[in-house]
C-alpha cells in the first residue's frame, strides 16, 4: 500500500473502547426485567426494539436508552416502576461520560502519522454531542485535523468525504473496527481499508462473510500494523 494523504479512523472500538460498556449496561438491563423472560428472550426484545428505532432515533447512548425503556415498558405491559426507569435513565447517562482511553497503539500510530505529514480524520457515526464528547475525553483531539460525525456510514458518505476534502481515491485510507460501516462500503468503491478486529461487536454491525467476497481490504491485528501499510 502507497503513501496516503488522508487517513480517516472510526472512533468507537477502534480509538477506545466502547462496546464492552454497553454490553454492561445491557446485562444490568436484563437484571431489572429478569422477571419477565429468559435472557435471550429479553435480549431478542431489545434487539427488535433496537432494529425499529434505529431509523428514528439513530446510534449512540440516547437513543440505546430509550430503547431500553420502551422494551421495559413492553415486556411488563407498562408496570416498569418509575424507580426502574430512572436506573435506566441513570444508566444511559453513565454511557455519555464513561472515561476514555486510548487502545493500546493509538497514540503511538497518530503520532507518527502526523510525523510523516498525513492528514488525519475522525469518522464516527452517532450522536454528535456524545461522539464530540468522546474525542474531547479521549486526549486524542489535537492528533486530527477534522472530526467527521455521520448518521450513517455508506457508500454516499465516503463519495462526499472525498469531495469535501479534496482526495482522490488513491490518497485515501479508512481503518475501523467494523465490517459493515468501515469496510464494506470502502471495498466496493474501490478504496483502501483496514480492517482492525475488536474482541467485542454491536450485532447490528455483523455482516454476512458473502457480502465480502471478492473485496480487497486490508486486515491487521494490531493497529501499529497500519504504520506499515501506510509507509
Amino acid at each position: 500500500m502507497s503513501a496516503a494523504h488522508l487517513i480517516a479512523f472510526d472512533a468507537d472500538d477502534t480509538l477506545w473502547s466502547n462496546q464492552p460498556h454497553f454490553d454492561q449496561v445491557e446485562a444490568r438491563l436484563l437484571e431489572i426485567i429478569a422477571h419477565c423472560g429468559e435472557p435471550a428472550h429479553l435480549t431478542e426484545q431489545l434487539n427488535a426494539v433496537q432494529r425499529r428505532n434505529m431509523q428514528l432515533f439513530g446510534y449512540g447512548a440516547k437513543p440505546f436508552m430509550l430503547s431500553m425503556i420502551e422494551t421495559a415498558i413492553q415486556l411488563t405491559d407498562g408496570a416498569v416502576t418509575g424507580k426502574d426507569i430512572q436506573q435506566i435513565i441513570d444508566m444511559g447517562k453513565e454511557l455519555l461520560r464513561y472515561p476514555i482511553e486510548p487502545l493500546p497503539g493509538v497514540v503511538e500510530v497518530l503520532t507518527e502519522l502526523r510525523r510523516r505529514g498525513h492528514r488525519l480524520l475522525v469518522l464516527t457515526k452517532g450522536d454528535l454531542l456524545d461522539q464530540e464528547s468522546k474525542v474531547a475525553r479521549s486526549g486524542l483531539g489535537d492528533l486530527f485535523d477534522h472530526v467527521e460525525v455521520v448518521s450513517e456510514k455508506n457508500e454516499a458518505t465516503y463519495r462526499r468525504l472525498l469531495t469535501r476534502y479534496n482526495a482522490t481515491p488513491e490518497e485515501f485510507v479508512m481503518v475501523g473496527n467494523s465490517l459493515k460501516s468501515d469496510i464494506l462500503p470502502v471495498a466496493r468503491l474501490g478504496l483502501r481499508a483496514v480492517h482492525v478486529p475488536y474482541h467485542a461487536n454491536w450485532i447490528f454491525e455483523h455482516v454476512d462473510p458473502a457480502q465480502l467476497a471478492g473485496l480487497d481490504f486490508h486486515t491487521v491485528q494490531d493497529v501499529r500494523q497500519v504504520l506499515t501499510l501506510v509507509n
